[in-house]
């Protein structure tokens, strides 16, 4: 069957720098749900439209239709003494823990910036004695990626999925802060308890 809005598509994927520097490679292939519920980038989703079983591609994605342009004010630096130890490069955490004083004023500040700042997933980049650095940006955020990708499956969605907007057995990219001695091994880097979607963006 062909690619149209409704259809769950399964495609094993290469990604890489616009150097061709080996981001990632599936392992299994990755499954989303086509037809605008925000499964993959709008980008690849128009390459594979109407396509079938088979299909391969390869495209560039700029910065603002990957994982966006970086951002400088969501680089933040804290201190030491605001997180549990030990404390690690590649840890994340759900917003930046308050000390007593933040939280007794906390009726006075902007509650509605408060909660933006807090749904934010911050990685720590870099550690000091007293200081930590932590990054809300995408790792690939300000990057031009490039995908070779290969339709290997699809099939109609279901009632439910369509109702859900996500494939029941959706999984996708999952891509996280690394070295580049640990290319072959990025799902290792994934914390188990940090609930990321199973798209590809």
């Amino acid at each position: 069957m062909k690619i149209e809005k409704n259809t769950v598509v399964s495609l094993i994927y290469r990604l890489t720098d616009a150097q061709d520097n080996l981001i990632e490679e599936s392992s299994d292939p990755m499954v989303y749900l086509h037809g605008g519920y925000a499964g993959t980038f709008p980008k690849i989703e128009e390459l594979l439209e109407g396509q079938e079983i088979g299909f391969e591609t390869r495209v560039q994605l700029e910065p603002h239709d990957a994982f966006g342009e970086y951002d400088a004010e969501l680089l933040r630096i804290e201190n030491r003494d605001r997180f549990p130890e030990p404390l690690e490069v590649g840890m994340q955490f759900e917003g930046i823990p308050n000390t007593e004083e933040e939280e007794e004023n906390a009726e006075f500040a902007d509650l509605e910036e408060e909660e933006d700042l807090d749904s934010l997933i911050y990685t720590i980049t870099d550690l000091a004695e007293d200081r930590v650095v932590l990054d809300a940006n995408h790792p690939l955020a300000g990057m031009a990626i490039r995908f070779w990708l290969q339709v290997t499956d699809t099939r109609p969605a279901s009632p439910e999925e369509i109702e859900n907007g996500r494939a029941d057995d959706q999984i996708g990219l999952q891509v996280d802060q690394f070295d580049d001695e640990d290319d072959e091994n990025l799902d290792d880097l994934l914390p188990p308890d940090l609930d990321r979607p199973g798209t590809l963006h």
